[in-house]
């Protein structure tokens, strides 16, 4: 869910439902590497609400579309971040499948 404003699309605040700190902090990552975006921030209403508040500044560009380019940035760090798990334990496994045998 978007609350923006319609005379100024550079700033908005988004809610993600059933999400927490995790995802959110993630996000903030993100969006704080993109040089449009002049400020960013979380918040969370209440403990017990399973709901983030993610606001979006930027210096002019749609902050939905800024939102959106650092979601898909952060899938394309997750996805690196998998892969390279997913060599490192291979390479470890490789290197050590004669300590199985023992």
């Amino acid at each position: 869910m978007e609350h923006g404003s319609v005379r100024d699309p550079s700033s908005a605040t988004f809610c993600f439902v059933d999400e927490d700190h995790t995802l959110a902090s993630s996000v903030r990552f993100a969006l704080n590497q993109d040089p449009r975006v002049s400020f960013c921030g979380y918040s969370i209403p209440h403990p017990s609400d399973a709901k983030v508040n993610i606001r979006v500044q930027t210096t002019g560009d749609p902050a939905r579309e800024v939102l959106k380019d650092a979601c898909q940035n952060l899938m394309v760090m997750c996805q690196h971040v998998r892969s390279t798990l997913d060599q490192a334990v291979d390479d470890y496994r490789s290197n050590h499948s004669d300590m199985d045998t023992k």
